[in-house]
């Protein structure tokens, strides 16, 4: 017996193989710039997929998430350059500052509603970025910070090669694709979905929604630093920029355009665009003016984004395939009779 398109056992063959093939890419990729791009690109689906459980999931468009990415970066860059705090350690640390900073914000920001939330967040992400911009006697303003230290050596491996910081970079992708398939398809995640499609039903049900969506944030808050400490370590410089809203919009435009409020959709846009931005750098001064349209176009016809629309067209398929299977079943009981 096959399995029908789809199946359990399918999908997890989905993810078995980009697995296998994440694994592989080193192998079959002898240029380390090609595997500098493909470590940078993880590092921003770890953040994408964080921000794919509030936007995506709970249906809270925030547009602070580059914010957070860069205070987790901020957090190992200053503990480890002007305090000689081990990377690890300060590493632990970014994620948990991108957090208990998330939740003040969300205290605020989780009672709007719609567009409130997301100018709310606007103003977050700026206030941010001039933070790190201005405050030089802590983040060495528009400086930055230059000679953040690597990744140490855990045991016998060591990541001082490119082939070793992809690797790297791929097993916290992978680990943080883990936990998100674990919590999207827990009960916490379908609360989650059950806020994004009515908070008014959520809240009939007894669903706390203020504890509910500060969950999810926080938790999206979490992916944003850790990914930003995972992104000092490899860049081993940073700047103000990091924490513009340009980064902010990248990760929505990979959410959308690989499928928002799925698992593989902002994997997917978030290593597919950059190699796409990359053959374009011509173009890098009017990216805003290509890829804004574009967004706007992919909003309109595409709702989903293209993993949307290839599991709408798998759906489509196997309903097809249910009057001829339930036919072929009924001639066997039949012919067994």
């Amino acid at each position: 017996m096959t399995n029908p398109p789809n199946s359990p056992n399918t999908r997890y063959l989905g993810w078995i193989a980009l697995f296998v093939l994440g694994v592989a890419l080193p192998f079959l990729v002898r240029n380390d710039y090609s595997l500098t791009v493909m470590s940078t690109a993880y590092i921003f689906a770890l953040a994408t997929v964080g921000l794919n459980l509030l936007t995506g999931y709970t249906g809270q468009f925030n547009l602070a998430h580059g914010g957070f990415m860069a205070i987790g970066a901020y957090t190992v860059g200053i503990l480890t350059v002007d305090y000689q705090v081990p990377f690890w350690v300060a590493f632990a640390l970014a994620g948990g500052v991108s957090v208990v900073l998330g939740f003040f914000v969300g205290l605020i920001s989780l009672r709007l509603k719609g567009n409130y939330f997301a100018i709310f967040t606007l103003c977050v992400g700026y206030i941010i970025f001039l933070v790190i911009e201005k405050w030089d006697s802590l983040t060495h303003g528009v400086v930055g910070i230059i000679g953040i230290a690597a990744p140490p050596d855990i045991g016998p491996v060591s990541f001082e090669s490119p082939r070793a910081l992809y690797y790297l970079t791929f097993a916290f992708l992978a680990a943080g694709m883990w936990l998100m398939h674990r919590i999207v398809n827990s009960l916490v995640g379908h609360t989650f979905v059950a806020i994004r499609n009515s908070e008014h039903l959520a809240q009939a049900l007894g669903i706390d929604l203020m504890r509910t969506k500060m969950l999810a944030f926080l938790i999206s808050t979490f992916y944003a630093g850790i990914a930003g400490g995972l992104y000092a370590g490899f860049v081993r410089f940073l700047g103000p920029d990091l924490a513009s809203i340009g980064h902010t919009f990248d990760m929505t435009m990979y959410i959308v355009v690989g499928g928002i409020g799925t698992l593989a959709g902002p994997l997917l846009g978030a290593i597919a665009l950059p190699w796409l931005t990359q053959s374009l750098q011509f173009m890098q001064d009017y990216r805003f003016l290509v890829f804004g349209p574009l967004l706007i176009v992919l909003l309109i016809f595409l709702p989903r984004g293209f993993v949307g629309l290839y599991q709408s067209a798998r759906s489509r398929s196997a309903v097809r395939r249910l009057p001829s299977a339930t036919a072929r079943r009924a001639t066997s009981g039949d012919g067994h009779a």
